[in-house]
């Protein structure tokens, strides 16, 4: 994992890049930060920090490059000493580096009636919807309360 490029997504991230999917991936990390340390016996002993300072500060300064950049070297460092974290941060990486990924999304709609639901935007993961589309039985009023 590159520092710069964990970095790069993390201050993404922590400025609210990515609408939903970008706050669950923010909460992913976060979570990540606060599972508890579970060191290998047979890596170094130097005590490595959790994150979560480092996390709280980029949270709070999100434009700040040199806050991701401690958080990521803080992230990479924890994954070093603990398999089990470097295996979730891992697959955490997979999910977020995509949250980064080049290319513009133009969405557009014209005329016509839908009657499915219509999801517009870019990098979706595991959309569902839970109902079947029936035909429109005409206009109704909405009740307000």
């Amino acid at each position: 994992m590159d520092p710069v490029q964990t970095a790069a997504i993390l201050a993404a991230l922590a400025s609210g890049v990515g609408g939903a999917l970008g706050s669950q991936l923010w909460g992913g990390v976060s979570a990540l930060v606060r599972s508890p340390f579970r060191r290998a016996t047979s890596r170094r002993d130097t005590a490595a920090a959790s994150g979560a300072t480092e996390l709280a500060a980029l949270a709070q300064a999100p434009g700040d490059d040199w806050r991701a950049m401690a958080l990521a070297e803080v992230l990479i460092a924890r994954a070093a000493a603990d398999d089990a974290f470097r295996q979730e941060l891992e697959a955490w990486w997979v999910s977020a580096s995509h949250i980064t990924a080049s290319g513009d999304v133009t969405n557009t709609i014209t005329g016509g009636a839908f009657n499915a639901p219509v999801v517009q935007g870019r990098d979706f993961l595991g959309i569902r919807f839970g109902f079947t589309v029936s035909e429109p039985s005409g206009s109704r009023d909405l009740e307000t309360g």
